[in-house]
């Protein structure tokens, strides 16, 4: 293991204008340059990317996936098994940011996920990310971020401008099915849907839990290699879990919870307060 002070530490201030807050707060979404440069990236990358390979079972070849499976490997709350990667996921910088974007004085974390692309790896269907967790409040954000360049041709992900205001829009799990009917639900209330293409290393989307996103397939022989870490607000309740989705979610993100309690279990450190 590497000694953890020559990671960078990820804690310098990063300057959001009020005008990018209103964006995201309206549209749902924003794009965010080097929210980590290149350099800091570069040290991180190799470390998650150890970590992925190391704990990614799945090994059936791309053609025998479900349309999930095909989507990308996905390894979630990998700070749970590296000093090193905790250093990032918990990182000042882009939980401050998580914090202004929401409009609160605390976030804490749901959990991290390094969701890969492979080359020739599918679509992600249409979804919310909400639909998942089971809280009692709408103040989630998910930071997205490439650890490799992104050419257009992949892309970042498509977002459905304003789509976080129609709150719960559906119960459907990441499928074929989601696609099609949340595609054609954006259709039907004429939403803009946005992408913001090519991305460098260390730039970052950012979305709220229900705002309704997708992303393309991947043409190119590269890996598209993202982080991505998932917060909410400070004070959020647990409630009911309604689906199956959710009860799972409970049991593994807020473990040892009930509903009515606190959702600050072991797992959702509090990583930032003004």
């Amino acid at each position: 293991m590497s000694d953890l002070n020559h990671l960078p530490e990820l804690s310098s201030k990063y300057a959001l204008s009020q005008e990018q807050i209103q964006q995201f707060q309206e549209k749902g979404h924003i794009k965010l340059n080097q929210v980590a440069t290149v350099d800091e990236v570069a040290v991180y990358r190799s470390i998650i990317g150890e970590k992925v390979k190391e704990l990614n079972y799945q090994n059936k070849p791309l053609e025998e996936r479900d349309t999930y499976g095909k989507a990308f490997i996905q390894i979630s709350n990998i700070w749970e098994k590296s000093e090193e990667v905790r250093r990032f996921v918990f990182a000042q910088r882009f939980a401050q940011i998580a914090a202004e974007l929401l409009g609160v004085d605390g976030v804490r974390i749901y959990h991290d996920q390094a969701l890969y692309k492979e080359p020739s790896g599918g679509i992600t269907p249409w979804h919310q990310d909400q639909i998942y967790w089971p809280l009692d409040t709408d103040q989630f954000v998910t930071m997205w971020m490439p650890l490799v360049p992104v050419s257009e041709e992949v892309g970042s992900m498509n977002f459905a401008n304003g789509s976080h205001k129609h709150g719960y829009i559906s119960k459907l799990a990441i499928s074929d099915e989601s696609q099609k009917t949340l595609a054609q639900y954006i259709e039907a209330k004429e939403m803009e849907v946005e992408n913001y293409g090519a991305l460098k290393e260390g730039d970052a989307t950012w979305h709220y839990g229900w705002t309704l996103h997708s992303a393309p397939g991947n043409p190119t022989s590269s890996m598209r290699e993202v982080m991505t870490i998932i917060y909410y607000a400070d004070g959020a309740k647990v409630i009911e879990p309604d689906t199956n989705a959710r009860k799972g979610d409970l049991a593994r993100w807020l473990p040892g919870l009930m509903p009515g309690d606190l959702a600050a279990s072991p797992l959702n450190p509090l990583v930032y307060k003004k």
